[in-house]
């Protein structure tokens, strides 16, 4: 690509035009992941939509594929010779406390909404971990601490700003472009690039919440006790367990470090009284290392889960049980459990139903509603140079329980599920083609090509 090509883009755009051998473009393509690395034909850091519309129109002109990178764990697999918008620039975020909404653009983190509203009494459905982006959270779906009470995230959104691959830049709700709005919350970025979104407001300031610490060797009877204690949950309570691989850091309390333990996290939307009836029987099911549940403000919900906030390498990966059965749970003890030869650093299982199985008023393209369990496997990826003889042991994980799982995963949780065939898992099969479909109108040349794609249409291939 000849230097005027992106003098003439540089005209356009008020963000930084970077190509490969620039110091600072590194910087702006490093991945939460450090397994993935994105070696892009060149990087453009957007601060607002018409930047983002400025770099569609020259890759589209230009035949490049176009990547969005932001903020958050986004990054499932390496972007090779695509035009890269960063939009972390974009942080614009007003709350309408009497409308009950909130307008986020591309680059606001949730830990920054939920500051912005606490003071109004509302918040957001954030991820677990407050530093992930919100508007890449949403639009793949957003299963978060509350979910069971209000549902997926993306069935709270009023409107979604977007620059589609024609360089138009769009409003979709649900009267404006509404086959867009559809297939954008659930489908993520296949369809174009989100630059705002304005989502519901709940009135949560306080939630009883938090987790429990067990030590490794009860692990079996922590997992069998919480098969049976959640299946009759009400609403009101959204649960998970994690198998977890501590590391002897100074960053966890001394009872933890370097141990294999069991966390069980908790957000119950109601008072104390409740919860803890709620709880009684996970608190007698095994002796505790550490209990850190009670009553806590909605601004420390990050503290349930006590997700990672440090770039580090792994492989992620994913799956949904439509039960959690017996043998399911005794498959994950023999692969996983403190017994498994070299167990992965997180196996955790997440609790869903509730609000989250039912479809929102305005319908989306939302997968796995139909599954009562999501699982998510985070595992130390194989030495470098043994990649190719050597399976992730998450990936052990994921085979040893597939007879009881559905073949798919949340969108957000597929991780290193990146082949199209592997992704069209996290769809029923007649909303998976009708977003195939929509692809084709929205995105015949297949620009928007990267990470969960539910692939490129047959007119753009070849």
């Amino acid at each position: 690509m000849s230097p005027p090509d992106l003098d003439g883009l540089r005209e356009q755009v008020s963000g930084p035009v970077l190509a490969p051998g620039h110091p600072g473009l590194d910087g702006e393509v490093a991945t939460f992941n450090l397994t993935v690395r994105h070696r892009p034909a060149v990087v453009v850091g957007a601060t607002g939509a018409a930047d983002v519309a400025a770099a569609v129109g020259f890759a589209r002109r230009n035949g490049l594929p176009v990547a969005v990178h932001a903020t958050g764990h986004g990054s499932a697999a390496p972007v090779e010779g695509a035009l890269v918008v960063n939009t972390s620039r974009m942080r614009g975020l007003t709350v309408d406390a009497a409308a009950r909404t909130a307008r986020v653009e591309a680059g606001v983190r949730w830990a920054e909404v939920v500051e912005a509203t606490a003071p109004f009494g509302l918040a957001p459905l954030c991820g677990s971990a407050p530093a992930v982006g919100a508007v890449g959270y949403t639009l793949g779906g957003g299963c978060g601490p509350v979910a069971r009470t209000y549902g997926f995230a993306a069935d709270h959104v009023r409107s979604l700003e977007v620059v589609t691959a024609d360089g138009r830049t769009l409003t979709a709700d649900a009267d404006i472009e509404p086959d867009l709005f559809w297939a954008l919350r659930g489908g993520k970025g296949d369809f174009g690039i989100v630059t705002a979104m304005t989502i519901d407001l709940f009135p949560i300031a306080m939630l009883y919440g938090g987790g429990i610490f067990y030590p490794g060797e009860h692990s079996a009877q922590v997992l069998h006790a919480y098969r049976e204690w959640s299946r009759d949950l009400p609403e009101s309570i959204t649960t998970s367990v994690a198998l977890l691989r501590l590391p002897p850091v100074e960053e966890l309390p001394p009872p933890l470090r370097g141990r294999f333990v069991v966390h069980l996290r908790v957000a119950h939307v109601g008072d104390q009284a409740e919860g803890e009836r709620l709880l009684a029987p996970m608190r007698s099911a095994a002796p505790a290392i550490i209990d850190m549940v009670g009553m806590m403000p909605y601004t420390a919900i990050g503290a349930i889960h006590n997700d990672p906030t440090d770039p580090m390498p792994y492989w992620e990966g994913g799956g949904l049980f439509r039960e959690l059965t017996e043998g399911a749970v005794q498959a994950l003890l023999d692969a996983a459990g403190p017994g498994a030869e070299a167990p992965p650093h997180v196996v955790e299982v997440r609790q869903l139903g509730g609000a989250m199985a039912r479809a929102p008023r305005v319908p989306n393209a939302v997968g796995g509603r139909d599954a009562a369990y999501s699982l998510l496997v985070l595992a130390p990826p194989p030495p470098q140079d043994m990649a190719g003889l050597v399976r992730p042991l998450g990936e052990r994980v994921l085979d040893a329980v597939r007879p009881w799982t559905t073949g798919g995963a949340l969108l957000n949780f597929q991780g290193a599920a990146t082949a199209p065939a592997q992704v069209a898992g996290a769809w029923p099969p007649d909303v998976h083609l009708r977003l195939m479909e929509l692809k084709a109108v929205y995105d015949p040349a297949g620009m928007f090509r990267f990470g969960h794609s539910i692939g490129v249409p047959d007119s753009a291939a070849g």
